[in-house]
């Protein structure tokens, strides 16, 4: 018997028929309506891929990927709605005795409580309650040992490989085996390693088997120790298939494993509501901008045929004046598809509008934060629109939302930085901050002096993480700055790293961040995007911002009096486990500058990438040309930042306080950004 249209059609109309009937039936049944939903999805597939076969014509087979995401980010919501649901009936997310949570992040010794004042606080994030301590799981050490012992492996040959690729040329293309053969879809699962994969690959080896070194130290009494080991080996592992994919489909692969990954890891300690929260969000807010970068990637395979890079980037010169039309509306097709793409960008690099689900992935284990902004996830969208630079050099207009985003994501947190009051919270905020500042230099066309940036800001950014877990290990779970002071004569190592971290953050000279930030500055000024301007004058300010709400963090929490003197009085240095890696950081945040500046921001920029990335011709040189007065102005921003902090929290303390009573309405609104 031949199975013709028909069946096809038969079997669709069956399935469209039970979601309906799914729908309208059981109306008050949130779940049956959302799997009703999918069943409309799937017969809508069916209908789609049997025209596609029997007209042979691959539009249909296009647009059935489109609706199989549209069923993605559905089924996203589907799972949001369930763990909100069942979280809310009491069945998970709950201890049945209460809202006490039973891990032990900061925790180090069973009399480590909180004092009553700060109860809730840490019930909140760090608790550590009389509840009996759980025993390790089984494995706990070979677990640590194993996986941190395979990192450190990785990471020496990752400088190996950067120096084979980047100096020696041996850019390497390795195709494993066959992927995906279906219709004019011919995937293969290939590793593509050229100077920009060996730069991700340093940084997300070294950051990540540092972070795993730290993780020993800072869970050492958590008894899932076996469970958050193999989710941060997870992480590593989805990164390392994303720098390293050949084609997009293969990258996709990656860019949604990250995204699985930092769910598990945000919400690790799956007891607590308010962790569950912060996962699902950070889940949902990236299936919005995944779905736009789905699209991207469709529209690239409908116009070119084909995922594979180099294909894409032979075919994208002869795109130049196309048009995608859709319902009447005649869209340039670079253009629509880098902004397409860039959406998803925005997403996992926590972009204005798409920025909310970054502070919250706080509530996971400090290690994961510093894994989370320094090297993995929030890296992901800045590589691709360096991988992409082809596209988007094509495509000027996409350019320029690119540096409008950017630069406004630099200023905005920057702004709401300044009034954070969580430690980890106000590292957070410069990690968006930061983040706009690279795709400042993205949308000037100067893709290696972003990927400088990225370069730098993993190593004094994983510091500044590490470094804030070191003194809520030291401070018994407290996280609010204002509650701490006068710490540095009890945790000098990690004050003085701390410092060091800070001078980077804030361009202090010959630091690591002075090097890259500046550079990114002088590219602003010097591109001839039409907002250029705008990112050139964004940037300086979010500078003289950065400086302020950084040094406001080590004068309050270092600096001055103590606020509550019990937690001063136990407050004690970190255990060796974690002091080593916050000391090669340390090391990192001065040394990643200077070495590398001719490589990334200098005259050794096209023999150093090469083909790698497609840089603006004019660039590098114009940038060398800018006045003297445009060179120093982000240097006296962040002096003038140092001043001002300095003045309000150790010379006149007073005058803050006396600010926020005047303008405790705006406070409040900056605060609730937040959220």
């Amino acid at each position: 018997m031949t199975i013709g249209l028909g069946h096809y059609l038969s079997v669709g109309a069956i399935l469209f028929t039970l979601g309906i009937l799914g729908i309208f039936l059981n109306r008050k049944n949130i779940i049956v309506i959302l799997m009703s939903i999918e069943l409309i999805l799937l017969a809508v597939n069916i209908n789609l891929v049997a025209f596609s076969t029997f007209l042979g014509d691959i539009v249909g087979q296009v647009f059935a990927l489109l609706v199989l995401t549209v069923a993605a980010a559905e089924a996203a919501i589907g799972l949001a709605v369930l763990v909100v649901y069942f979280r809310n009936r009491g069945s998970i997310a709950r201890n049945p005795g209460g809202d006490t949570v039973e891990h032990h992040d900061d925790a180090h010794g069973a009399d480590a409580h909180a004092s009553d004042a700060h109860d809730e606080h840490a019930a909140g994030d760090h608790s550590h309650d009389d509840h009996a301590v759980e025993p390790p799981a089984a494995g706990s050490r070979a677990a640590e040992l194993i996986t941190t012992g395979l990192l450190l492996v990785s990471a020496a040959l990752s400088w190996i490989a950067l120096v084979d690729v980047g100096f020696m040329h041996h850019d390497a293309r390795i195709a494993l085996f066959p992927w995906i053969n279906s219709g004019d879809l011919q995937v293969a699962w290939s590793l593509r390693v050229d100077t920009l994969t060996a730069v991700m690959l340093v940084v997300v080896n070294t950051i990540s088997s540092l972070v795993h070194l730290y993780s020993i130290g800072y869970m050492d009494e958590d008894p899932n120790r076996p469970r958050f080991f193999s989710y941060l080996s997870l992480f590593t592992f989805a990164m390392l298939m994303l720098v390293t994919a050949d084609n997009l489909v293969q990258l996709f692969f990656g860019w949604e494993g990250v995204g699985l990954a930092s769910y598990l890891l945000i919400g690790f300690w799956y007891q607590k509501p308010s962790a569950n929260a912060a996962a699902i969000k950070a889940f949902v807010v990236n299936r919005v901008g995944d779905f736009g970068f789905a699209l991207g990637i469709f529209a690239i395979f409908m116009l070119i045929g084909s995922t594979d890079l180099e294909t894409i980037f032979a075919g994208a010169p002869g795109l130049t004046g196309k048009t995608i039309d859709f319902f009447g509306w005649h869209a340039d097709a670079l253009t629509l598809t880098c902004l397409l793409l860039f959406m998803g960008a925005m997403g996992k690099s926590a972009q204005f509008l798409l920025h909310t689900w970054l502070p919250d992935a706080m509530e996971g284990p400090t290690p994961v934060s510093a894994l989370i902004h320094a090297a993995t996830m929030v890296t992901a969208g800045v590589f691709m629109v360096a991988r992409l630079s082809p596209l988007f050099e094509l495509a000027p207009n996409a350019q320029a939302v690119v540096m409008f985003f950017g630069a406004t994501t630099a200023f905005f947190a920057a702004t709401v930085g300044l009034v954070q009051n969580d430690i980890k919270r106000i590292v957070a905020y410069s990690t968006c901050s930061q983040l706009g500042y690279m795709f400042v230099a993205m949308g000037a066309g100067a893709y290696s002096v972003g990927m400088f940036h990225l370069f730098t800001h993993a190593f004094f950014k994983a510091l500044l993480f590490l470094g804030s877990g070191s003194v809520i290990y030291a401070m018994h779970h407290e996280q609010d700055i204002r509650n701490m002071g006068g710490l540095k004569d009890k945790i000098p190592f990690t004050y003085i790293v701390m410092v060091i971290g800070t001078l980077a953050l804030t361009g202090f000279p010959l630091t690591a961040g002075y090097f890259s930030k500046d550079a990114i500055i002088e590219s602003a000024y010097a591109s001839h995007n039409p907002l250029a301007m705008y990112g050139f004058v964004m940037t300086v300010i979010a500078a003289g911002l950065t400086s302020f709400y950084s040094w406001r963090l080590i004068f309050k929490t270092f600096h001055g009096e103590p606020h509550d003197q019990a937690h001063y009085e136990a407050a004690h240095e970190s255990p060796l486990w974690m002091l080593i890696p916050i000391g090669i950081l340390a090391a990192g945040s001065i040394l990643a500058g200077f070495p590398f500046k001719e490589l990334f921001a200098g005259h050794g920029v096209e023999e150093f990438f090469r083909e790698s990335v497609k840089m603006n011709p004019h660039i590098i040189e114009e940038m060398h040309h800018i006045p003297q007065t445009i060179a120093f102005l982000p240097t006296v921003m962040m002096a003038v930042g140092f001043v001002v902090s300095w003045l309000f929290y150790l010379r006149r303390p007073y005058v803050p306080v006396q600010l926020a009573r005047e303008h405790l309405p705006h406070q409040r609104l900056a605060g609730s950004r937040s959220h």
